[in-house]
């Protein structure tokens, strides 16, 4: 076999193949950080508009701009696409997000490979900062930032620090808005702090979720009167003022240029525990929603979030799995809720990519319904409610030590 061909062999061997357009943007995300190619065949092939959307498309050029050498080639009809990764440069970078998904779908993964990359990210990106079905600017700020420092090196370590400030909010569907976001990269080996996994991310161990101690949140609106943030903010406070004293709501109004070029609001929740562990919810107003509305449905939404129990929330599972597979060979533990769809999906791309595999451990907890003081008296308050099981999962794993592109000496 002559070298051209064995070179040719290796790399078909370490081509990964795929189906279909889920978790596009994490499998995309995995082959930059793993180096190794992947194929995705089968986009949406049965659909009456099949291919990929602009706003994946979006993503991949995305993709671009923070790697160098990296190779993109999708099919004639849209429904393939390959990657063979190049180099996470990072850099000073600015994107438009177009109107078809809010910023968070770009930010969320894009967050992930900044640590790895040669220089470090300033990254501005335009469009909707507050969506549905994906996270907002708020929940990106308070909860998707807190986790990912938990798994970066201590700061004194850090060249800068992390942060994410809001320029502008856009509502749906023209935008106007505008984030800006910068990650610190790994420190060298041998930078001060960084001791004997430095270039890499830190191992956690999360595993007691503690009791929730306070709630924070941040009503938004963007032209429209600001006594929708009021409105907002108050339907809120009479839900969780029942449950916990230590309640604060800020009411956020944008106004001229700062305030994007549709009439919207939105209410995000952060509940925190003694140990560190985040709840969020979200929820963005829809054509014919008072702000009532708005402020019960996430504060609902929030109550159900902490019900779930666990020290990381479900919109952020799979995220913080990524990050303790990608750390050094030392066992990292977590006790997460019932696992979410996406999660499992990718324990599986983790483990197809890098080949760590998760010790999953499946716990049932006992929950009873405390009741309130405005239960009717007629009920027999010496009665208990039947008790309910809630699944806790206890995962672990050893990471497969992946360090950032920055160069040492």
């Amino acid at each position: 076999m002559t070298t051209e061909d064995a070179s040719s062999s290796s790399s078909s061997s370490r081509l990964l193949r795929f189906q279909g357009h889920v978790n596009l943007r994490q499998r995309l995300v995995l082959s930059l950080l793993t180096g190794r190619p992947v194929r995705i065949d089968s986009i949406r092939s049965k659909s009456t508009s099949p291919g990929l959307r602009d706003y994946e498309a979006g993503f991949l050029r995305l993709l671009e701009k923070v790697t160098n050498g990296s190779r993109i080639e999708i099919g004639y009809t849209g429904t393939s696409l390959s990657l063979r990764p190049g180099t996470i440069t990072g850099g000073n970078i600015t994107h438009d997000c177009g109107t078809s998904k809010p910023i968070g779908y770009f930010l969320e993964w894009i967050a992930v490979l900044a640590p790895f990359a040669k220089k470090e990210l300033a990254l501005t990106l335009k469009g909707i900062t507050t969506g549905e079905n994906d996270l907002g600017a708020d929940v990106l700020r308070t909860v998707t930032l807190p986790v990912l420092s938990l798994f970066l090196p201590s700061p004194s370590s850090l060249a800068s620090s992390l942060e994410l400030r809001i320029r502008a909010r856009g509502a749906s569907p023209n935008g106007g808005g505008s984030l800006f976001f910068r990650c610190p990269l790994l420190p060298n080996a041998s930078s001060t702090g960084a001791g004997t996994a430095g270039g890499m991310l830190r191992t956690v161990d999360f595993t007691s979720p503690g009791r929730i101690k306070r709630i924070r949140g941040v009503a938004s609106a963007t032209r429209v009167s600001p006594q929708m943030a009021n409105r907002m903010v108050e339907a809120a406070r009479g839900v969780l003022n029942r449950y916990i004293p230590d309640l604060y709501l800020f009411a956020d109004v944008y106004r001229g240029e700062e305030a994007g070029k549709s009439p919207g609001f939105a209410l995000s929740l952060v509940s925190s525990s003694t140990t560190g562990a985040l709840h969020c919810s979200e929820s963005v107003s829809k054509p014919g929603q008072t702000p009532e509305d708005v402020a019960l449905e996430a504060a609902r939404a929030l109550l159900v979030e902490i019900s779930t129990r666990g020290c990381v929330p479900r919109s952020h599972q799979p995220l913080f799995l990524l990050l303790m597979a990608l750390g050094p060979q030392d066992v990292s533990k977590a006790r997460l809720g019932a696992l979410t769809p996406a999660a499992i999906h990718m324990l599986r791309d983790i483990k197809a990519f890098t080949g760590v595999t998760f010790k999953v451990k499946v716990e049932q907890q006992e929950a009873k319904r405390k009741r309130s003081a405005d239960d009717s008296d007629e009920e027999d308050m010496d009665s208990e409610e039947p008790a309910s099981m809630l699944e806790e999962t206890l995962a672990s794993c050893v990471g497969c030590a992946i360090r950032g592109s920055r160069k040492v000496g």
